[in-house]
């Protein structure tokens, strides 16, 4: 059964509305052609987020958002998200966005992550950040 969960680790963070957002999210890896298996949102802190950077990706940033694509089937999303609420809610007053809408980006951007989406070049950047606005603008709550 397609699941997605949501997790704390080192903040004490309560998503809201987090049945419509799961729904939201769902509705969004439908639209782009893919199945749900399981998806999990691990919300941390900073300092959590920057030692699994240095773990499993060798880098030594801090960011606010890492994805891990476990999926085994293609079209089928498999994956864990681990997004640092303290980089959120500084982001969220560097771009005057409320803090809610600077999570609901970040938390589709995951999500987009894992449909395949990248943003490292330009060019994919441009189209990921598109993608964001699109599904940003399909909440309904």
């Amino acid at each position: 059964m397609p699941a997605i969960n949501f997790f704390e680790e080192d903040v004490s963070y309560k998503l809201k509305n987090k049945n419509k957002v799961k729904q939201w999210i769902k509705d969004t890896i439908a639209a782009e052609g893919y199945k749900l298996d399981e998806l999990t949102y691990i919300f941390c802190s900073d300092e959590y987020l920057l030692k699994i950077n240095q773990e499993y990706l060798d880098h030594d940033t801090y960011t606010d958002i890492i994805t891990f694509d476990n999926s085994e089937t293609e079209k089928l999303i498999t994956g864990d998200i681990f997004i640092s609420i303290d980089r959120i809610r500084e982001n969220a007053a560097k771009f005057n966005q409320t803090l809610a809408t600077e999570l609901h980006r970040v938390i589709i951007h995951g999500a987009l992550h894992l449909l395949g989406y990248k943003d490292k070049r330009p060019e994919d950047k441009k189209n990921m950040t598109q993608k964001e606005d699109k599904y940003l603008k399909e909440i309904a709550f």
